[in-house]
C-alpha cells in the first residue's frame, strides 16, 4: 500500500504518541499502587524469647524383669509367661499403680561348638505411679518373681501441660518486650508481628537407677524423685514502622 509522504508523517506521528504514553502508563504504575502512592518495602526482624520454670518430677516408672533358663523354646516360654502373668495379676490389685507389659524375648544360648546349649528368656512388667510409697511398696512384693532392674522419674503430661500453660503468657510477654526494644534500638517507631511459632521442651529423664537391692529382701525402698526444666519458646518475625510524616 502506498502513502503520500504527509499521511506517512501522520501515521509515525500516531505511532509516537502511542508509544510515550504507554511509557507513562508504566512509569505511573511503578510510582502508584490501586489505592494510592506505593509503600516502601518494610523491615522485617526475626526475634525469640523463653521463660523456664524448674518442675519436681511427680512420676516414678519402674520395670521389673523375669529371667528364665530351659532345655527348650517351649518350656521357656510356657514357664515365663505363666510367672509374668501372675506377678501381672498381683500388680493390677494396686488401684495406685499403672501396670504394663514390657519388652519380652526368648533366645537361643549356644555354646563353644555353635550348638544350642539352652533356651533364655526374658519379661518386663512396667509400673507407673504418682505415688512413689505405693509404686515401692508394690515393687518389693514382686520382687521374689521379678527383680527391679531400673527406674526413672518424670513430670506427668498434666503436669507438664499446666506449667507449659501458665509459661506461654511469660514467653510471649517477653517476645513483646523484646520486640517493642529492638524497634527502638532500630529508630522504629512501632512494629507488628509477621509471624509466630510457639515451641515446647522439657529435660530429658534422669538415667536409670539400678535397684537390685530390692529384689532379694521384698523391703520398700524410699522414692524422691527430682526436677526437670520445662521451657516455652516463642520464635517469630515482625514488621518494623518508620514514623508517620
Amino acid at each position: 500500500m502506498y502513502l503520500s509522504v504527509q499521511k506517512r508523517k501522520r501515521f509515525f506521528g500516531v505511532l509516537a504518541g502511542m508509544a510515550a504514553s504507554l511509557l507513562m502508563v508504566t512509569a505511573s504504575a511503578h510510582e502508584h499502587t490501586e489505592d494510592g502512592p506505593a509503600v516502601p518495602p518494610q523491615p522485617q526482624l526475626t526475634l525469640s524469647a523463653q521463660a523456664s520454670a524448674e518442675v519436681p518430677q511427680d512420676t516414678v516408672k519402674i520395670t521389673l524383669a523375669s529371667e528364665l533358663v530351659g532345655a527348650s523354646q517351649a518350656s521357656v516360654a510356657a514357664k515365663l509367661g505363666k510367672a509374668l502373668d501372675s506377678v501381672l495379676k498381683q500388680a493390677k490389685t494396686n488401684e495406685k499403680v499403672r501396670v504394663s507389659s514390657g519388652n519380652y524375648q526368648v533366645w537361643p544360648v549356644n555354646d563353644k561348638y555353635g550348638k544350642i546349649s539352652n533356651w533364655h528368656g526374658r519379661g518386663e512388667i512396667i509400673l507407673e505411679s504418682t505415688d512413689f510409697v505405693a509404686a515401692s511398696d508394690l515393687a518389693g512384693e514382686l520382687s521374689d518373681r521379678a527383680s527391679i532392674v531400673s527406674l526413672r522419674f518424670f513430670v506427668s503430661p498434666r503436669a507438664r501441660a499446666k506449667e507449659e500453660q501458665a509459661l506461654l503468657t511469660q514467653a510471649a510477654q517477653a517476645f513483646r518486650d523484646r520486640a517493642q526494644a529492638a524497634t527502638l534500638a532500630f529508630g522504629f517507631s512501632s512494629y507488628s508481628v509477621r509471624n509466630i511459632d510457639l515451641n515446647g521442651a522439657g529435660a530429658p529423664f534422669q538415667p536409670a537407677v539400678r535397684m537390685m537391692s530390692m529384689a532379694t529382701d521384698k523391703s520398700a525402698a524410699p522414692l524422691e524423685g527430682g526436677v526437670e526444666t520445662v521451657t516455652v519458646s516463642v520464635h517469630g518475625s515482625i514488621f518494623l514502622h518508620s514514623p508517620k510524616k
